[in-house]
């Protein structure tokens, strides 16, 4: 599946900035603006790595990290902390409470998102890869560009993610609703149909005028990405 990232930060502005970044990168992303909501979060689905501020409203980042560490289905989620906070006794603190990883602000966007791609690939080799090659479609998660046959393909951010999760599990037949969940997430309503259209635009842009449609679908079950037809 993609993977899931729970950014909890109480800046709006860097909220947004976490988001838009990881998103392009092809995680699903869900924010926390306080310590209680990341750990609302975080038993509702258990993330695959969280982004974690020092200074939050309600429960303290420091506090949040250490529940995490003590509960059974986040004990191993990977934690980086982001922080003001740059001396070394801080870090040591941060650390040993459980974060893997620290960030000291200001940073920059590319150095945060190596970060996580590096965290990534320790625990999730195969969903950390910065390519993806199946048959003819190369996806590049880093570049954010997929092309067929050499030539370049031009997908919106949906696409995207929809074409990266079943380039990550080429044959499988997922349904509507499972495509739903992990391309949209499960905290977002929307119709199943909306599945329909995304793929249909997917399909256009793979296809152009010549080559054979990868994306099988299977009557009442759902779609699947050929792997003979890519």
């Amino acid at each position: 599946m993609t993977p899931y990232v729970l950014v909890v930060e109480d800046e709006d502005a860097l909220a947004t900035l976490l988001h838009y970044n990881l998103d392009k990168e092809g995680y699903q992303v869900a924010v926390a603006a306080d310590g209680e909501e990341a750990l609302t979060l975080a038993s509702e689905r258990a993330p695959d790595l969280v982004i974690l501020d020092w200074m939050l409203p309600k429960v303290s980042g420091i506090e949040v990290c250490r529940r995490l560490r003590g509960r059974t289905d986040t004990r191993n989620v990977p934690i980086i902390m982001l922080t003001a906070r740059g001396e070394e006794s801080d870090r040591i603190r941060g650390l040993d409470t459980g974060a893997d990883d620290y960030v000291v602000k200001p940073f920059s966007m590319v150095e945060l998102t190596a970060r996580v791609r590096a965290v990534m690939r320790r625990i999730r080799p195969a969903l950390a890869d910065d390519r993806i090659t199946v048959g003819d479609i190369v996806i590049d998660r880093v570049a954010h560009r997929v092309k067929r046959q050499g030539k370049e393909v031009h997908l919106g951010p949906t696409e995207f993610r929809l074409l990266d999760y079943l380039m990550q599990h080429p044959g499988r037949v997922f349904s509507r609703e499972q495509l739903l969940d992990a391309v949209w997430g499960s905290d977002v309503y929307v119709e199943a149909r909306t599945v329909d259209v995304h793929i249909g635009r997917l399909r256009k842009a793979l296809n152009g005028s010549t080559e054979a449609d990868p994306i099988r679908t299977v009557r009442s079950a759902g779609y699947s990405l050929d792997v003979e037809a890519a």
